[in-house]
């Protein structure tokens, strides 16, 4: 039973760190790829470590494991806010189809980069 749990959490991880991927290859524009590889990496990589945590079933890896879940989950979204923010101020440009700029005139002034 353990190892068909292990093969599923794997599986579930290597599916989302390929539609992150996918996510960076695909999506227009810098923030729409770090969306990508924020959401689906984050599970992806959180679901190999529970994978780990599991199958080596002693204290000390699964206790790793889980902190470097934790660890993951609490960094990765707030590093990606951050570079977002700075790329927006820098003055990325955003997505032509962007309907919303919800940040326009709040902060910082944003200089324009024209997209290439």
């Amino acid at each position: 039973m353990i190892e068909w749990l292990t093969f599923a959490l794997l599986f579930a991880g290597a599916f989302f760190v390929l539609v992150s991927g996918i996510g960076v290859i695909r999506l227009p524009d810098l923030f729409l790829r770090m969306a990508a590889i924020t959401q689906a990496t984050t599970l992806g990589v959180g679901a190999i470590f529970l994978a780990v945590a599991i199958f080596f079933d002693d204290a000390g890896s699964t206790g790793r494991a889980l902190a470097a879940v934790v660890f993951l989950f609490i960094t990765s979204p707030i590093s990606a806010h951050a570079i977002g923010r700075a790329a927006y101020h820098s003055g990325v440009a955003l997505w032509s189809g962007t309907v919303l700029d919800e940040l326009k005139g709040k902060g910082a002034r944003r200089r324009t980069v024209q997209a290439k």
